[in-house]
């Protein structure tokens, strides 16, 4: 097997964490155990959980095992995480001079999981501030996206094709737009705004309730409190929720007139097969977002929610990357070639 292949695994197996790492950090924000350890990176002075906090001193908040657990075994998997994309990027170096090795992008990763940890810090130094929850989210996002397009860009694992046509650019605007409502979701989450409005398709009985923008999208407010449950009033959540749905529109016009698109025009059945798989995770996306106000937030759903955006991007950058085959220097053709050594020896 091709080091570049082999590159191209491992770096794809990480991608498999990152993908665990991200799930798990939902399910630890969505079951309200993010200030689980009121310190970091350890847990109440601890490098696991203590059994009580006999002995402690200098926390306030009163020890819930089950909520440290869940913040500790995340924490461990964003740190083995870490750990393995410092392997990559110090391989990467160390074959800098192979020809086809990949360099930039996975020490741009090393830089981004580095930021990712002080997200992580901030996020509970900071009381979950909406800010750093959403940006550590979108992170995490950024940090998996990147290593499966790295691991297929430096494969043979998805070979790209010339797929004539608009689709490069309307691949592209897809990815940014579910990059945009993933930004949108996020925002949901940490204002605590997914039940603002408990009913589907309206929001509390009306199609366009009193909302308030000013207040929903004010980025910072400040340090030093605590925003465990949110700290904005109903008309700012509502406000959020509904720009969130409003994004899912529009996400299922770009995304899925994509998808259609290429089922029936695309002349590769690769691209169409890998089209097919984004618009499946588009409908179980779209399903699970209902489903979530339905019946009213269940955690498994809101966990699966989170999940499917996941996969939904990581679709979208395989499409990305089945639409851009590689650019390579054309060789010199032979007759050419010799004529120049005729010269050059003359």
């Amino acid at each position: 097997m091709a080091r570049e292949t082999r590159f191209a695994l491992l770096t794809l197996g990480t991608a498999v964490l990152a993908f665990a790492v991200v799930v798990l950090g939902g399910y630890v924000r969505l079951s309200n155990a993010g200030l689980g350890c009121p310190d970091w990176p350890g847990c109440y002075g601890h490098l696991k959980v203590p059994e009580s906090l006999a002995g402690t001193s200098g926390f306030e908040r009163p020890l819930e095992t089950g909520k440290a657990w869940k913040e500790m075994v995340h924490r461990y998997f964003a740190g083995a995480l870490g750990l393995t994309i410092a392997g990559l990027g110090f391989i990467a170096w160390r074959r800098r001079q192979e020809d086809g090795q990949a360099v930039a992008l996975p020490l741009m990763l090393v830089a981004l999981v580095i930021f990712q940890a002080l997200l992580g810090m901030w996020t509970v130094t900071w009381l979950l501030k909406p800010l750093v929850v959403t940006a550590h989210l979108l992170g995490g996002m950024a940090t998996l996206g990147l290593l499966v397009w790295l691991a297929l860009r430096q494969g043979h694992l998805l070979r790209p094709v010339a797929e004539p046509g608009p689709w490069r650019t309307w691949a592209l605007l897809a990815l940014g737009v579910a990059v945009l409502q993933v930004l949108l979701g996020g925002w949901t989450s940490a204002n605590y705004a997914a039940l603002a409005c408990p009913d589907f398709p309206t929001c509390q009985g009306q199609w366009w309730p009193r909302t308030d923008f000013g207040q929903a999208f004010t980025l910072w407010h400040g340090l030093g409190i605590n925003y465990e449950g949110g700290i904005l009033g109903n008309p700012a959540r509502m406000t959020i929720h509904l720009t969130h749905r409003l994004g899912a529109v529009l996400t299922l016009l770009t995304v899925g007139g994509l998808v259609l698109a290429l089922l029936y025009r695309a002349r590769s059945a690769r691209v169409r097969k890998v089209a097919g798989v984004a618009g499946m995770a588009l409908l179980v996306q779209a399903g699970l977002g209902i489903a979530n106000v339905v019946f009213g937030l269940p955690l498994s759903v809101a966990v699966a929610h989170n999940a499917g955006a996941a996969i939904l991007l990581l679709s979208l950058v395989a499409l990305n990357h089945v639409l851009r085959p590689k650019t390579r220097p054309v060789p010199e053709p032979a007759a050419a070639r010799s004529s120049v050594t005729g010269l050059e020896s003359a």
